[in-house]
Order: structure tokens, then C-alpha cells, then sequence
């Protein structure tokens, strides 16, 4: 198990140590809380995961567009499941 302990900065930000990121293999991290413990889960393909919440859009849109749009909608469902 590797742990380590990192101080969460004035705007809320958090350096993931290498050796972690290593083990992720990955730039994009879902977190999940739990009572009171947060949980870091490594996304393995975030456009793979993403791509059923970029229907319907517009020829031309700019991908950073479609990627916000794709996880805005990833989250408000993952929400909404979570509060049923």
C-alpha cells in the first residue's frame, strides 16, 4: 500500500505524489466520499468513459466544449443516482 500525506492548498489543490501517479496510470482521477474517508479512483480512458454523454453534438464544436458538456453530464447522473 502506498500512502503518503500532502497539504491541500489555498485554492484546494492537491499534488498526487509520482509514485501514485505511476500506479494510476492515468491523468484523470474520479473522487468518491465515503463517511469520512476520500476515495481517489484512477480513470483508465476518460474519452472512452465519456463518450456516451457527448451525443447530440454540434459538427464544429470545440472538443474542450464537448469534453466539459460530456463531464458536467457524467456528474450531475452520477449525482442523481447517488441521492435516489
Amino acid at each position: 500500500m502506498t500512502t503518503a500525506a500532502r497539504k491541500i492548498t489555498q485554492k484546494g489543490q492537491v499534488t498526487i505524489p509520482k509514485k501514485i501517479r505511476e500506479v494510476l496510470k492515468t491523468n484523470t482521477v474520479y473522487f468518491e466520499i465515503m463517511d469520512d474517508t476520500v476515495i481517489v479512483k484512477a480513470v483508465k480512458d476518460a474519452a472512452g468513459s465519456l463518450s456516451e454523454y457527448a451525443k447530440n453534438v454540434k459538427p464544429g464544436t470545440p472538443m474542450k466544449n464537448i469534453k466539459e458538456r460530456a463531464w458536467e453530464e457524467a456528474v450531475r447522473e452520477k449525482t442523481l443516482k447517488k441521492s435516489s
